[in-house]
């Protein structure tokens, strides 16, 4: 048996050897690959053939040992040495280097997970991390914010080039100087508008041309006194007539038809008589009393002769005859109006005019037309002095229905104390419809609203001209909407949201009693309101552009000093917002110096309305300059209409501001901390594993978080080839975490771990592993030989 047992135990020495080479034969191949690990092969012997166990001592002997010969030897393990190789920098940033313990964790064909060391990674066309060989690198993810959900393992993507992200403005940093020398805001800008009127109500009917005429005196030459017999009547009398209408208007007075001596009761008017007719259809008798020159009414009469049987003591009493109008150029208006209410319309069109050449004469007006609307219920007449073609008076007040003829005899002295012309009618109010808003120009009324549709509106402000706003007319759109939407246009602010800081009281919209919109804005010079005859067009829901004409004018200047400044904000999309500071002088004190900052945005964009304020609150300096508080420094842009956050709010960083003295404030916007949308256009990879994106606009976001396993022995995994191991029954399992925690080691980007191949060591391994291999065949070529000498020996 020895002879054989020694031919098998040789063969295992030869492959053992064999063994050894391979491994060895692995590692030098191997010697390049990065993330290598080399192994050694570990031998034991295999079967003993025990020949004595041997024998304990005893009190005769000294006891023997065990006769034992060794039947070869066995490879009891291949063991890869986990060793840390040398770290080599490489010019690609996927390429990372793990130092220390830990594997990357990797993604299989079947969805499992293996383990590399290999840090050499790519990108997909899908923008995915994966290894050299094709597999995707595992990790955390981020959600569409760039928040990395730690939550399950998935491919790690780094779009470069497509992924896009930006950055919201959280503070906006100021500088400059706010002189304390100024003047204080205490006068705002007052801008006011025409005067309009609300057309709804009811106007006069027009006259025509042949409405107006000259009324002389009648010819009374035709009449006679005659002596009757015995009356009341006992002096020297004079009488006149004149004729009268059916509303009871009577023409200028006559001349003299005679003077009587002798006492009489009747006076002959047959030739007078003739007169009467459509128009007049009576006349009033006017006589002196006796020996007097002034006339009173004694009666009136449509017949032949008239019977007077008036004493002067009643007749002294009585009506005085009208008076005349004065020579020169007279036109008329009439207004409906209400008695009760003193409401009054608009006036008529121009009656007239009419020149007055001779003394004693009137102007005869037909056809005016009475109200026929419940708002009114009479109509009032006015006619300019003869001195002043301009300067309309009340002549007379007439109520009744249908229609009236009117004779004015008045004089200048008569009427010029009386209430002026309005010429505009009814003042709009609140709730007036602007369907129905008048605007006058000279003797034209328009509406200033032809239709309905889209009213666009620009205005300027401290000399800069807004961004234009619209507004939705519709049939039940009123002023107070107007008024409100160029409240919101201008940006002028009513409250503070500090009640400790409240904003000066009286900015705002407005209406006059006399039918004017009234906009006060914010103090300060830079808050000055202008509105350019340009600033209104309405387009019509048929889709023509109609300018709408409402002037305005300045009717107060603005005071405080000031300083203004324009700067570009972002929100979440990365959208610009524009927004623009002023700052005004409030108050100052012997200790401090409070401006007060009001904030316009154009792109505010609110639940409701277009209102362009945003913000506002106080800056106070000390008595060093210094800003020593802040009230309420926070910017609120809504975004009602884009997808980004809304609303955007930012703080207002004023510390850099100066208080000292200057020849004028200063105020700009130095930085911001905001950023347009950028796209991805570069990254690194941190120790700890975290992949932090940069993008076009400096903006810096995560894109990942690599993951790594250790375990607890590594030589107990199973190499799956391509770089990668597996868990094996004897590695224990992977305990997961970030590079650098739980005893996991850190990543070099931009490096990789070499292969920790020993060629010296494995070169001597060689050279054993060959020499053990000769000197086993020559053991078998020994036992040949000894079996040859005993085969020979039957011979």
């Amino acid at each position: 048996m020895g002879l054989a047992s020694a031919l098998s135990t040789a063969l295992t020495g030869l492959n053992a050897a064999e063994t050894t080479i391979d491994v060895t034969g692995n590692n030098v191949a191997n010697s390049n690959t990065v993330g290598f690990k080399a192994s050694e092969a570990i031998f034991a012997t295999q079967f003993l053939q025990t020949q004595s166990l041997g024998s304990a001592p005893t009190t005769t002997r000294g006891g023997s040992n065990p006769r034992q010969i060794g039947l070869g030897t066995k490879v009891a393990e291949i063991n890869p040495d986990f060793t840390q190789g040398t770290i080599e920098v490489s010019s690609n940033p996927l390429d990372l280097a793990i130092q220390g313990e830990g594997f990357f964790i990797v993604e299989g064909a079947l969805g499992e997970q293996f383990y590399t060391r290999n840090g050499q990674f790519k990108t997909n066309s899908e923008n995915q991390l994966t290894s050299v060989t094709g597999q995707r690198v595992l990790g955390f993810g981020v959600d569409e914010d760039f928040q990395v959900q730690a939550t399950t393992l998935q491919p790690i993507t780094i779009p470069l080039g497509s992924a896009a992200v930006a950055q919201a403005t959280q503070n906006v940093f100021f500088e400059g100087t706010l002189t304390p020398t100024g003047d204080i805001g205490t006068t705002p800008s007052v801008i006011s508008s025409v005067q309009m009127s609300d057309g709804q109500f009811e106007v006069p009917t027009d006259l025509g041309s042949g409405d107006i005429t000259a009324v002389t005196s009648p010819d009374a030459s035709g009449g006679s006194l005659a002596l009757n017999g015995a009356g009341v009547l006992t002096g020297d009398y004079t009488y006149r007539i004149t004729l009268v209408d059916t509303d009871g208007n009577e023409t200028p007075i006559s001349t003299d038809i005679g003077t009587i001596t002798a006492a009489t009761n009747q006076i002959d008017l047959t030739g007078v008589s003739g007169l009467l007719g459509a128009t007049y259809t009576s006349y009033n008798v006017y006589r002196t009393e006796a020996g007097g020159s002034d006339f009173y009414l004694v009666g009136n009469s449509a017949a032949a002769t008239f019977t007077d049987n008036v004493d002067d003591t009643t007749l002294i009493t009585g009506q005085e005859p009208p008076t005349t109008i004065p020579q020169g150029n007279f036109t008329y208006y009439y207004t409906l109006f209400n008695t009760a209410t003193n409401l009054e319309s608009r006036p008529s069109s121009l009656i007239g005019p009419i020149g007055i050449g001779a003394s004693g004469r009137a102007v005869r007006l037909e056809d005016l037309t009475f109200p026929s609307s419940a708002d009114f219920d009479g109509i009032r007449i006015y006619r300019n002095l003869s001195t002043d073609d301009d300067d309309f008076r009340l002549v007379t007040e007439l109520t009744g229905t249908g229609t009236v003829d009117y004779i004015d005899g008045a004089t200048d002295a008569a009427i010029a104390g009386n209430q002026e012309l309005n010429f505009e009618g009814p003042a709009i109010g609140a709730s007036t419809l602007l369907s129905d808003v008048i605007v006058r120009d000279g003797a034209t009324y328009e509406n200033a609203f032809v239709d309905t549709g889209t009213l666009s509106f620009t205005g300027r402000k401290g000399g800069r001209l807004l961004d234009t706003k619209e507004l939705e007319i519709t049939a039940s759109t009123t002023v107070q909407d107007l008024i409100n939407f160029m409240e919101e246009s201008f940006g002028i602010q009513e409250t503070s949201s500090d009640p400790s800081f409240p904003i000066p009281v009286g900015a705002g919209g407005t209406i006059t009693a006399d039918g004017r919109i009234q906009l006060t804005a914010n103090m300060g010079t830079e808050n000055e309101l202008d509105i350019g005859l340009s600033a209104f067009e309405l387009t019509t829901s048929s889709g023509s552009a109609e300018a709408v004409s409402i002037p305005f004018s300045t009717t107060q200047e603005a005071n405080g000093e000031s300083a203004v400044t324009d700067f570009v904000v972002y929100d979440t999309l990365g959208i610009p917002l524009n927004v623009r500071l002023t700052v005004v002088l409030e108050s100052t004190t012997s200790a401090s110096t409070t401006y007060r900052w009001f904030a316009d945005s154009p792109d505010n964009d609110p639940v409701s309305g277009v209102g362009i304020s945003v913000g506002t609150g106080t800056i106070t300096f000390d008595g060093e300059g210094n800003v020593s508080s802040v009230s309420d420094a926070t910017v609120s842009i809504d975004r009602r209409n884009v997808a980004s956050a809304s609303p955007l709010e930012f703080e207002l960083d004023f510390s850099e501001l100066s208080g000292l003295a200057a020849d004028s404030s200063s105020l700009s916007a130095s930085r911001q901390d905001g950023s347009a949308a950028g796209v991805l256009t570069s990254f690194i990879i941190t120790e700890s594993g975290n992949i932090r994106g940069v993008f076009s606009n400096g903006v810096s976001r995560d894109l990942g978080q690599l993951r790594m396993v250790r375990f607890a022995n590594n030589t107990g995994l199973e190499q799956k080839g391509d770089n990668m191991f597996a868990t094996g029954v004897n590695s224990g399992l992977p305990v997961e975490g970030n590079p650098g925690e739980q005893g996991i080691g850190t990543i070099s980007a931009g490096a990789v771990e070499l292969s920790n191949t020993d060629i010296g060591q494995n070169l001597i391994d060689l050279i054993l592993a060959s020499t053990q291999y000769r000197g086993g065949t020559r053991v078998i070529t020994a036992v040949q030989q000894l079996l040859d000498e005993l085969l020979n020996l039957r011979r």
